[in-house]
């Protein structure tokens, strides 16, 4: 992995996040193939690598999205296995995925934002990212750059609510230069600690640290 500089002693908070001998599969092939990861509490760490290297399956295998085969997760000292104990790993970690999960209803801007935890801060992050004229607009209507900075604001919310860790996948991939800056610049100022997948320089270049998989498997840079 690639050190950067840390941030200040006085802003480390957040959840220290540890993978241990992680093991993902879908069906016969090995997904992710036994990762080792130790994420410090306000750590910002980066994942990059080729599509299909496992590192949005490592990310969705913490919040209880992807069965683990082997291995252990553990946020905030703890692990999950009780759908109780999943729901209380999904309010500690705000999730950024990259794009929408198939839904029988549409579901406005409105209610996704009201879903954060915390409505204020949720609508305060969607006008300084520019969305807050979208509130009754269905999500599949937004371009993708409108769909990442609206699920950004939903994570501040979230982070305001409680939340102790963010995971964002490719958050700047839709965005232009100057979006892409000011997304990685907000996300990685949130006082909690921060996995996202990312081949972004502005993204990756926030980080404090950046780690490569491919096939599966965590490598050195």
């Amino acid at each position: 992995m690639a050190a950067r500089t840390p941030h200040p002693a006085s802003d480390v908070t957040g959840a220290a996040i540890t993978f241990t001998a992680t093991t993902c599969r879908y069906g016969r092939r090995t997904a992710v193939d036994a990762v080792d990861l130790s994420v410090r509490p306000g750590e910002r760490v980066a994942l990059t690598g080729a599509n299909g290297s496992g590192k949005t399956t490592l990310l969705r295998a913490a919040l209880g999205l992807h069965p683990i085969s082997a291995g252990t997760i553990t946020v905030g000292g703890s692990t999950a296995g009780s759908a109780a104990q999943w729901a209380h790993r999904r309010r500690t970690i705000a999730w950024m995925p990259q794009r929408l999960t198939p839904g029988r209803f549409p579901l406005l801007v409105d209610e996704l934002l009201h879903s954060s935890g915390h409505r204020q801060a949720a609508d305060h992050a969607a006008a300084r990212l520019g969305v807050a004229s979208l509130h009754d607009r269905p999500l599949h209507t937004l371009s993708g750059g409108q769909l990442q900075r609206v699920f950004l604001a939903r994570a501040v919310g979230a982070v305001e609510a409680g939340a102790t860790a963010l995971f964002a996948d490719e958050p700047t991939a839709a965005l232009d230069f100057a979006g892409q800056e000011q997304v990685a610049a907000l996300l990685t100022a949130l006082p909690v600690t921060v996995i996202v997948v990312s081949h972004d320089r502005a993204m990756t270049g926030a980080c404090d640290r950046v780690a490569e998989m491919a096939a599966g498997r965590l490598r050195v840079i």
